[in-house]
């Protein structure tokens, strides 16, 4: 493992912790290959019946860096395609046995998608929530307009990838968001709660439970990326995108 994606294993419990504390928990390269080798690791061991992911402070996951941003853009633009092959973002939906992405912390873009992945989501009432892709005028990417209206319910899932505005897990609570929304504090400790109740199952049936509930959307899956795809080639060649992404970064 390197140094900003941590993993540890206790009693059945594998958590992994973001910890890109340079970018803020955005998709750097050593945060995507942390990632990837923590799942590779993860599903190497036998012991582990459930993943938990966290983040540090203030951040669970952030999404894409500007000048990732920018070089997607010019890529795009290009006909460069070496970016369609960027699958380390569903890897929670993949991993063989339940995986519960405990959001401390802000989830933003694809870092919202990233968490969304997870088979239970746990939010905190004191942190922000947005699918933010609109905001540079760029269509939602990652699977995100397939994985964040099936979490938290299609008309709020739709609203928050139209409006790209933050949402805070009290607003997202109060409106029923189909995931746990607890105080910022508490969302660590009821994610492991959790993952011990979910570590005391025989491993051989959380994985074919798992299989099972992940088989229709695993189905369907490709197809809306592909469709995303389609729509970036459209909307990232707009000449305001790159300006947008310059100019409303981090805002």
């Amino acid at each position: 493992m390197n140094d900003v994606v941590k993993l540890s294993v206790t009693n059945g419990i594998a958590v992994l912790s973001l910890e890109e504390k340079e970018f803020r928990n955005t998709f750097t390269d050593r945060f995507n290959r942390g990632i990837v080798e923590g799942f590779v690791n993860i599903r190497k061991d036998p012991a582990i019946k459930v993943v938990v992911m966290h983040g540090y402070d203030n951040y669970f996951c952030c999404g894409g860096t500007q000048s990732e941003l920018i070089k997607l853009h010019e890529g795009i633009v290009k006909g460069d395609k070496s970016f369609e092959s960027l699958t380390f973002y569903d890897l929670p939906q993949r991993c063989e046995i339940p995986v519960i992405s405990a959001m401390q912390g802000h989830a933003i873009g694809g870092g919202l998608a990233f968490g969304c992945y997870s088979d239970i989501i746990v939010m905190g009432e004191q942190c922000i929530y947005s699918a933010n892709f609109m905001k540079y005028g760029f269509t939602p990417g990652m699977g995100a307009t397939f994985i964040i209206p099936r979490r938290l319910g299609e008309t709020l899932g739709h609203e928050m990838l139209m409006t790209a505005r933050n949402y805070y897990g009290l607003e997202l609570k109060q409106r029923g968001a189909h995931v746990k929304i607890v105080n910022k504090h508490d969302v660590i400790a009821t994610a492991m709660e959790l993952a011990n109740d979910l570590a005391g199952k025989p491993l051989l049936s959380l994985k074919t439970l798992k299989k099972h509930l992940r088989k229709k959307m695993c189905r369907d899956f490709q197809e809306i990326i592909n469709d995303e795809l389609d729509m970036h080639k459209i909307t990232f060649v707009q000449p305001e995108i790159l300006q947008r992404i310059t100019d409303n970064f981090d805002q």
